[in-house]
């Protein structure tokens, strides 16, 4: 099975694997979407039609549509219209004697809880657009990508300050003298934007820091950037960042970083990828041990709540319905 959008693919898929089972890739509207893709793949709907014929006079078997709205998708109306779209397509497949039978609806899906658009929303909008279009009984499949759905909060950074740098300012003529904080102050870590950061480039993300230790409330400020490891000026994480003063040895942890990061990493500047650490809490731990002892049920248990470890001693607590949690991964 294999996807095409224009003259070019198609005949070369006639001809070096003629009994391909073919799916139609259709353009959309990903405007709203952080990382765009039908700048790149898709056929406009207008020579969708072409390409069908040119397919059937080809005798490539084509089964089906696909779409994808851009990753992040920000407007759960793109797959309203690429539904309606694909819809047509199917219609036209018919007039040259295609059955399809699949339909893929892409990704673009939120993983986040912070996301603008919550997964649930795009479901009240996506479901009664495939019940309209490709109702119960129509004999079409659906699939999606919902990569980011699963993988976006499985993942969190924790990275160590391993450098920083002072910036001495002048504060005077300033209107308040004893509270204005006389530097700013880089801080190099130990992962960057050629490694698990390299989201900032290829997912246009914006990581925020969480500090391993509260700040008191009486802490002084100070404007801060981040940047990592490698010789590249361009390796900067984030900045204007309003941080007390932290140390060297001091840990930082960026949650949600599963989507676009560990995957496109790499060794630039002799710079090794970030090790992965997995962690669950004790209560689905334990569930799991008796499950690969052979026990076929395990009794759920209501709001246990159990301390989890990621490398250093977290307060907090998780609480857990049912047992079983997706793990935490560090």
């Amino acid at each position: 099975m294999m996807t095409f959008d224009n003259e070019v693919e198609l005949s070369k898929v006639s001809r070096t694997h003629p009994n391909a089972k073919m799916v139609l890739r259709i353009a959309t509207d990903d405007s709203k979407s952080s990382a765009r893709l039908s700048v790149k793949f898709g056929a406009p709907l207008k020579s969708c039609r072409h390409l069908l014929e040119m397919a059937k006079n080809l005798n490539v078997d084509v089964i089906g549509v696909s779409f994808h709205v851009g990753s992040g998708c920000n407007d759960p109306k793109a797959y309203v219209q690429s539904i309606s779209d694909a819809r047509l397509v199917f219609e036209m497949a018919s007039e040259f004697g295609y059955k399809m039978w699949l339909l893929d609806i892409g990704g673009g899906f939120p993983g986040t809880e912070d996301s603008r658009v919550t997964f649930e929303e795009m479901s009240a909008v996506i479901n009664p657009a495939l019940d309209l279009y490709f109702p119960e009984g129509s004999a079409v499949e659906i699939i999606a990508e919902p990569g980011r759905y699963y993988v976006a909060s499985a993942f969190s950074l924790a990275v160590n300050i391993i450098a920083k740098k002072e910036v001495q300012l002048d504060c005077s003529g300033s209107d308040d003298e004893e509270t204005c904080p006389n530097k700013n102050i880089m801080y190099y870590v130990n992962d960057g934007v050629y490694g698990s950061f390299n989201c900032i480039f290829f997912d246009h993300a914006h990581p925020k820091p969480i500090l391993h230790k509260k700040p008191s409330p009486d802490q002084l400020l100070y404007n801060s950037s981040l940047w990592g490891p490698t010789c590249d000026g361009l390796d900067q994480i984030a900045e204007h960042l309003q941080l007390p003063e932290l140390q060297v040895g001091d840990w930082l942890l960026f949650d949600n970083m599963g989507a676009y990061t560990v995957a496109a990493s790499s060794t630039f500047n002799g710079f090794q990828q970030s090790r992965i650490h997995y962690a669950m809490p004790r209560a689905a731990w334990d569930a799991v041990q008796l499950l690969q002892k052979g026990l076929k049920q395990v009794e759920e248990k209501e709001n246990i709540c159990a301390p989890m470890s990621c490398g250093w001693e977290i307060s907090d607590s998780l609480c857990l319905t049912p047992a079983f949690a997706p793990t935490r991964i560090i």
